[in-house]
């Protein structure tokens, strides 16, 4: 009898070029499609709840999978496929779920993370974790921009151009600018994201802020909806998919 499994990924994205399946390229879902298929010998398709870029990292991405094999209880997918795995990535958990589920579509919210440094002493650890910069930036100009940001907006002025989403209206529930330690941690959650949505997101905060522009900077700028407007697109080593909470 099939059933579905949810599992809770972890992945450092430095040596992988983005979630999705790509010819001649390593990837975060070829490798674990490649670990199904031996435990199941034949191909399984794994389905993410959000496909991370290039470089891209994830504390609890979900993606989920149907099996045959009776003999394998949900729990035992995580020893089994961290045995076939690389080190970068990790199965952290395994549950089933019911048959129409689906890790995308059934997903309330999404939360991101994006964090910067500025501490010479820690560049060569943090160079592919995080955005190095040689100041530390004013938390409170940065969150007086995410503060335009929280709500339902048309985020067309932080979208890349190839972006096929049928509207660019996301709801953010919260985004907020904090300190910790020698870093500064910009956290987002919201009920989807645009293509390259946060990074975007993020370079236009920090622009603003080298400018020391007001908070309605970026209000405006959302308004717009124009990309010439807004900022670079952060680098994405910086970026963490951090959790994805389902209803």
């Amino acid at each position: 009898m099939e059933r579905k499994m949810l599992l809770t990924l972890s992945y450092d994205g430095s040596d992988f070029a983005g979630w999705q399946v790509q010819k001649h390229e390593r990837t975060v879902q070829g490798e674990l499609e490649r670990a199904l298929e031996v435990m199941h010998r034949r191909p399984v398709r794994a389905t993410a709840a959000g496909r991370t870029d290039s470089g891209v990292h994830a504390r609890r991405q979900k993606a989920h999978f149907t099996t045959d094999l009776d003999s394998v209880s949900p729990e035992k997918f995580v020893p089994a496929l961290n045995g076939l795995l690389p080190r970068d990535v990790r199965i952290i958990a395994s549950r089933e779920v019911p048959g129409t589920f689906h890790a995308r579509y059934d997903a309330v919210s999404r939360e991101y993370r994006y964090i910067v440094t500025w501490n010479r002493l820690l560049r060569s650890d943090t160079s592919t974790r995080a955005w190095f910069m040689d100041r530390c930036p004013s938390v409170s100009l940065l969150n007086s921009y995410a503060r335009e940001i929280i709500g339902t907006r048309d985020f067309t002025a932080c979208c890349a151009a190839g972006d096929s989403s049928e509207t660019r209206l996301r709801r953010i529930e919260a985004a907020i600018w904090y300190p910790m330690g020698t870093h500064l941690v910009f956290m987002i959650r919201g009920n989807a994201f645009l293509w390259k949505m946060v990074r975007s997101l993020v370079g236009t905060m920090i622009e603003l802020e080298a400018s020391g522009a007001p908070g309605s900077a970026m209000a405006d700028i959302l308004a717009s909806k124009d990309r010439c407007r807004a900022g670079i697109t952060a680098p994405a080593h910086g970026l963490y998919l951090w959790e994805v909470s389902y209803g």
